[in-house]
Parts: structure tokens; sequence; C-alpha cells
């Protein structure tokens, strides 16, 4: 039996075999146009809170995002701030860290988180993914498919 997982760690690090990824239902959709009642759209934003562009402007114009509140609840939306003056992985880290509290605080709502930091502020998913790593450990939470592919 010992011998059969010993083989078993060999191909998975050659990655001629892997493991099961992550429960399809904590995937992000790829477009989201609509929300659920109890679903919050989570997107990156400027550090100034100028919701100009990408995901912030959508999240100002369909889901309730506040012009100049750069952080937190706005509406049907959650903003982490990922761009503009000093926000550095540091700085993001600490406002997923507040985001994850949030979302334990409220198991009655379903965050939508979109690949932050991924698009306008030049991040790659594999400096951002991690960050969400206690936040893919709860049932209320869906995290874009590339965040998945990194944790898992």
């Amino acid at each position: 039996m010992k011998e059969i997982f010993k083989r078993l760690i060999v191909l998975i690090k050659r990655g001629e075999m892997t493991l099961p990824t992550t429960n399809k239902q904590n995937v992000t959709p790829e477009w989201i146009d609509t929300l659920k009642e109890n679903e919050i759209f989570v997107f990156g934003c400027r550090n100034s809170g100028r919701h100009f562009d990408g995901a912030s402007n959508f999240a100002l114009k369909n889901f309730g995002a506040i012009m100049g509140q750069r952080e937190g609840r706005q509406g049907q939306s959650y903003a982490i701030p990922t761009i503009g003056g000093v926000i550095g992985l540091k700085e993001i880290r600490q406002s997923v860290m507040a985001f994850t509290e949030y979302a334990k605080e409220h198991p009655e709502l379903h965050f939508l988180v979109t690949p932050i930091g991924c698009g306008g502020g030049c991040r790659r998913p594999g400096e951002i993914a991690p960050m969400f790593r206690d936040a893919a450990k709860l049932p209320n939470v869906s995290l874009p498919q590339e965040f998945w592919d990194i944790l898992n």
C-alpha cells in the first residue's frame, strides 16, 4: 500500500496525474451581469476609490459601488484597492484579509470574487491568488478559476 502512495506522488510531481480540483459551486462565473439578492460582486479598484474603468466601473454602474469609496461593502459590491498611490502587495494582502473577515461575519451572503488586481492592477494571478487561501475555505466565497488553479 505504501508503495502505491509513493508511486502516486511521483506521478503527481511529474504532472502525469492531477488531483481533483475544487467544487465548481465555488468558482466565480467568467461573466457576471446580474446578481441574486444575496450575492456580492467583489472587485479591485483604485486606491482613490475612483471607479473609472474595468470591474470597478461595472460595479459603479450595476451593483451600487460608490464613487470615492476605496474599500469595503458598497451596495451589492465589495471593493478591494489594488492600484494607485502606495498600493503594493502588502496593502492588497491586508485588504484581502479584511474582506475575508467580512465574509466570515456574513455567511448569509455569497461573494463572487473577480480576478482583482489582474487587469488594470497589472498583477499576475500567482501574486494575488495565494492571498485568498483563507477566503477559499469559506463556503460563501467563490473565486475565479485561475485563482483555484494556483491554490490547488
